[in-house]
């Protein structure tokens, strides 16, 4: 039987270029939210690593068994008896001359339950000869991914994952009830789309959608947008971390899903379709 309510805390730094800082910096943070009640505690996007460099990056970053930001969650999910879930890390790899872009979900026991890497990466020429390849940095990942909990199905998403909307109703549609979508969005197309997008995601698959987002400005000169969300099934802003670091606590009472899927139930209404051209 899965539980009605869920609290969830979302935690907001700047993190730095060093694992080690960043493990320093989100433990506190951690232990704030759950003695404020959260059960399942939600970290951004590459909280262990924020460096855009490759080579200072490759250089910096650990393989996932060896990085002190995972071992760390683990242990304070055990000790607080709360979940974890690692917005993603930033994680060498052994087997090839790009990172993993991975989140994980611990239990409150330490275990980790899933991994999810980033499918969709940004990959783009601008004007002015201006090009950034995310694909270069980090190896696309090739599956979606559903995590069973306490308070039902839980779906995982990555920052430019949330321009697909698709992969949000795959994850709505096999049951998710919470989707999480941690980011490090750019000051700039967050205050351009942010908003609008999570908010879509959530209308769109009748979820609640939550996304712990990293802020402010970074030692490798990226400025992220924060404004760390909670959107709920009909399409309200629940809560909104601002822009700067800091952390999020609200409840989500799950029965809205159904309550909102018996009103408008386009996950059951939806049809296959062919395209015809002339």
């Amino acid at each position: 039987m899965t539980n009605a309510r869920l609290t969830i805390g979302l935690i907001q730094p700047t993190s730095t270029t060093s694992v080690e800082r960043n493990a320093a910096l989100s433990e506190p943070m951690i232990r704030e939210a759950a003695a404020k009640g959260a059960q399942l505690i939600s970290l951004p996007e590459v909280v262990n690593l924020v460096d855009i460099r490759k080579g200072r990056s490759m250089q910096e970053a650990r393989t996932e068994a060896d990085d002190p930001c995972l071992a760390l969650y683990r242990a304070l999910a055990k000790e607080l008896g709360v979940w974890i879930h690692v917005g993603s890390l930033a994680l060498r790899l052994e087997d090839e001359d790009r990172m993993a872009n991975r989140a994980f979900m611990i239990d409150d026991k330490g275990e980790i339950r899933a991994r999810y890497d980033k499918i969709h990466m940004f990959d783009v020429d601008l004007d002015g000869g201006e090009s950034y390849r995310e694909s270069k940095l980090f190896r696309p990942g090739e599956k979606a991914v559903l995590v069973d909990s306490p308070w039902g199905k839980i779906g995982l998403a990555i920052c430019y994952d949330l321009r697909f909307p698709h992969l949000h109703r795959t994850l709505a549609e096999n049951g998710a009830r919470i989707i999480l979508n941690p980011a490090a969005f750019t000051r700039k197309t967050g205050q351009a789309h942010w908003h609008t997008l999570l908010t879509a995601r959530a209308i769109e698959t009748t979820c609640f959608v939550a996304a712990a987002a990293q802020c402010g400005d970074h030692e490798d000169g990226r400025e992220t947008y924060g404004h760390s969300l909670v959107v709920a099934p009909w399409g309200e802003v629940i809560a909104d971390g601002g822009e700067t670091p800091g952390i999020v606590i609200t409840e989500l009472d799950l029965g809205e899903v159904d309550k909102v899927r018996g009103m408008v139930p386009s996950l059951s209404n939806g049809r296959p379709f062919t395209l015809e051209e002339k």
